[in-house]
């Protein structure tokens, strides 16, 4: 420090008291600037951990609203079946049809999870009893005024014309119109988004599958959440893009990326203007277009679109519990390996005999419930939600017992069973 300050005066012509001056001065600087870095470092902490705090009250808002929602549903709910007005009906695409349904008693609306979906009880002539159906919700759950299902006429595939059409999907795109009455039970189903999450989720809708995934997309997006969504949305050209306006609309927001697949796009049809991508949604788009596979991914078409990509989420090391599907009618996506509990695991070999039909079978453990297992015999079964809400695959026990793969969101009638959530304690005579 001598030396140094030898050297300073030797610079400043001897003068030492200049010397120690200048040296003071520098030491002070430095003091001030390692003062001022410090104050700076703990601003910025501090403004870092005020956004933060910020952000997880907002988080914690955000799920106290949704609880607050879903409290509401409960109480705004109803048992059985409401009368509903058909108060629009629009044409999306070619045999694809939206309505729009107001309560008959004007009385208030619940909001429903964005996934769910509505049970409609239908007369349909010619039908000597009442036609249930499930279809899935396709609008925002925070529109007050009204619900919305859009519903595909479903026709009899090409290499199959002894199949009879869609009964119900050809009865609301045949008959049912503006001011009519349909009778509808409230919003069900286990197939949503939780709202009270803020992970980044992947939406794949196949054809009129896009329907509980628009109700997800729009969800996010009114709510004001910055969680990151992908949707993605198949088909084959633009004669079979549905409920285009909506989808648009979500472009606007920047943490919602849409994605439109044609597969086989028309004449005239332009990438970038009507379409994003050519080709199918197939897992190797994913792997392109998303940053990693670390998100929940929910998915709903048929079931080649589901099982394809299924198979490709498992094989990319998406975890079981990440993926989430819904399917109508019969089973679409078989897991390789399901899980079931000791209460209902095989047991001792059984016999299963359909009296109506008058077959008798060895009860396959490797089916996860009767009506699967029907199915596969060639049986016909009724069925709606595939979940144990709608009650369509209720079946009568002559004799027998049964198992529930989960608890009935209804019980069924006394003695009878929901053939899409259980399997046989033993031997079982089923009035089918």
């Amino acid at each position: 420090m001598l030396a140094i300050i030898d050297q300073i005066q030797t610079a400043l012509g001897g003068n030492a008291g200049l010397a120690l001056g200048y040296i003071l001065l520098a030491v002070l600087s430095s003091h001030l600037v390692l003062m001022a870095y410090s104050s700076l470092t703990r601003l910025v902490h501090e403004r870092t951990q005020q956004r933060l705090d910020r952000e997880r009250l907002e988080t914690l808002v955000l799920a106290a609203k949704y609880r607050y929602k879903e409290a509401q549903e409960v109480i705004q709910g109803w048992n059985g079946y409401r009368k509903f007005t058909v108060s629009q009906k629009s044409t999306e695409c070619e045999d694809v049809n939206s309505f729009y349904l107001v309560p008959h008693d004007r009385k208030p609306l619940p909001p429903y999870k964005p996934g769910q979906y509505l049970t409609f009880n239908l007369d349909i002539p010619g039908r000597d009893k009442p036609v249930v159906r499930c279809y899935s919700l396709s609008d925002s759950p925070t529109r007050p005024d009204c619900y919305r299902v859009t519903i595909k006429r479903e026709k009899a595939p090409p290499d199959k014309p002894d199949v009879p059409h869609g009964v119900a999907s050809g009865f609301f795109s045949d008959h049912v119109k503006e001011g009519d009455l349909l009778n509808v039970k409230a919003p069900t189903g286990h197939f949503y988004l939780d709202m009270t999450k803020t992970t980044p989720i992947c939406l794949l809708g196949g054809g009129v599958g896009l329907t509980p995934m628009l109700s997800m997309a729009k969800a996010v997006a009114e709510s004001g959440s910055r969680r990151e969504v992908w949707l993605y949305f198949g088909c084959r050209s633009g004669g079979e893009h549905m409920l285009r306006e909506d989808l648009n609309k979500l472009r606007n927001f920047d943490n919602i990326r849409v994605v439109v697949c044609y597969s086989r796009p028309a004449r005239g049809e332009t990438k970038g203007e009507d379409y994003d991508r050519e080709g199918r949604v197939t897992i190797d788009v994913l792997k392109e277009m998303l940053p990693s596979n670390n998100y929940e991914f929910f998915m709903c078409g048929n079931g080649a679109f589901m099982k394809a990509l299924n198979d490709g989420l498992e094989a990319w090391g998406v975890p079981e519990k990440d993926i989430h599907y819904e399917a109508f009618g019969p089973a679409t996506v078989k897991k390789k390996s399901a899980p079931v509990s000791a209460a209902v695991s095989a047991g001792p070999a059984c016999k299963v005999i359909f009296a109506k039909s008058g077959k008798e079978m060895e009860w396959n453990p490797a089916q996860s419930n009767l009506l699967d297992f029907a199915l596969e015999q060639g049986l016909r079964i009724e069925s709606g939600c595939r979940a144990g809400s709608c009650g369509v695959c209720s079946v009568a026990i002559k004799s027998g017992s049964v198992d529930y793969l989960k608890p009935p969101d209804a019980a069924p009638e006394g003695g009878s069973c929901l053939t899409c959530i259980c399997r046989p304690k033993g031997d079982l005579v089923l009035d089918a």
